[in-house]
């Protein structure tokens, strides 16, 4: 699609109103029933550190202590989808755009799906912390639109120009108080927090029409959150293809949350005609047979959702071991291979 083309498909989009939008658009947050996806169910890995533990020389090893590429150990593990985050401009450049892009290319010949997270942010965006990009602080809210407009083309024309269709696209990295705070902060500004998923909705489809559209929130237990989050989003307009979710139980509690998750799954799917997906999932790595059965639970909920509509689970980032970067949630043992709770990806 030309850069003309794109600009007017943008132009007009902000130019109409949300009301307008939601009228003319069959996708919407409206209470209808999701299309039924394909057969494929998305068993996946955020792996996003790869690259920066490979230059730290962090070897990987698959169950036979073989040194291997960290991407085909989760190929062969049984995973079938790579999820990566983006960073808008990273000080140490690890999730900048480059980066992203050539583990993209990586997942791609292997076969891989492809779900990009967009931070919209420097660093880390999460519950707690959704900071402006440095470049962005000074804009006015319409600066804001246009800046996460172009950023995200700018993000799915580099991967298009590298031969990637992504399966999927975040807005927003669990925006649970919306993104871009103070002015995407969705306690104290709903429409606004609206208006910039519905810029990068907009951005996305502008390029890749097939790409879902993910909406990304914490805890997925937890059914009032994600009422009070997609209602807000609903009543203003915002479109969006799936409810995406982060779980992260401890071994005391992970039955009870899968069973409040899958509650919820179900309720997101009635309420607002949309698919869901874990996005995130992890436990101690010290407990492996423990984090296998909840894996093996949480996968088996997802897939028996009706009608094809829970579309897959992800595991963040198991590849990390031995605490590296301070992280204690992976699934790779201190020698570098994976533990038996990778067994649950492959039943």
């Amino acid at each position: 699609m030309s850069v003309k083309k794109k600009f007017l498909i943008i132009v007009v989009c902000f130019a109409v109103s949300f009301a307008s939008c939601e009228k003319s658009s069959p996708d919407t947050g409206g209470n209808t029933t999701p299309p039924k996806d394909s057969s494929f169910f998305a068993k996946g890995a955020d792996i996003s550190w790869v690259s920066q533990m490979e230059s730290d020389n962090v070897k990987f090893y698959n169950s036979l202590g073989v040194q291997e590429d960290c991407f085909q150990i989760m190929k062969d593990l049984g995973l079938n989808a790579i999820r990566l985050r983006a960073w808008v401009n990273p000080a140490d450049g690890w999730c900048s755009t480059k980066d992203m892009v050539e583990k993209a290319i990586r997942a791609k010949n292997l076969g891989f799906k492809i779900m990009i997270d967009l931070h919209y942010s420097d660093i880390w965006a999460d519950p707690g912390h959704q900071t402006k990009p440095a470049a962005w602080d000074s804009l006015d809210f319409h600066g804001l639109q246009s800046a996460l407009s172009n950023y995200t083309l700018h993000i799915m024309d580099t991967l298009q120009s590298n031969g990637i269709s992504p399966q999927w696209v975040q807005i927003g990295n669990e925006t649970n108080d919306g993104m871009l705070w103070e002015d995407g902060r969705a306690s104290t500004n709903m429409a606004q927090f609206a208006s910039l998923i519905q810029a990068g909705y907009s951005a996305v489809k502008s390029v890749s029409d097939s790409t879902k559209v993910i909406v990304h929130i914490s805890n997925g237990y937890d059914n009032t959150l994600f009422r009070w989050v997609f209602d807000g989003l609903k009543a203003n307009g915002a479109n969006w293809d799936v409810i995406g979710m982060s779980l992260y139980p401890t071994t005391a509690n992970w039955q009870s949350l899968n069973e409040q998750c899958l509650v919820n799954m179900n309720d997101m799917i009635s309420r607002y005609g949309k698919q869901v997906m874990i996005c995130e999932v992890g436990m101690d790595v010290t407990a492996a047979p423990t984090c296998e059965s909840f894996l093996t639970d949480i996968i088996s909920k997802t897939r028996s959702i009706a009608n094809g509509n829970g579309l897959g689970v992800f595991y963040w980032e198991p590849e990390c071991f031995s605490s590296w970067n301070g992280y204690g949630e992976g699934a790779f043992d201190d020698t570098g291979k994976p533990t038996v709770a990778m067994n649950a990806f492959a039943n």
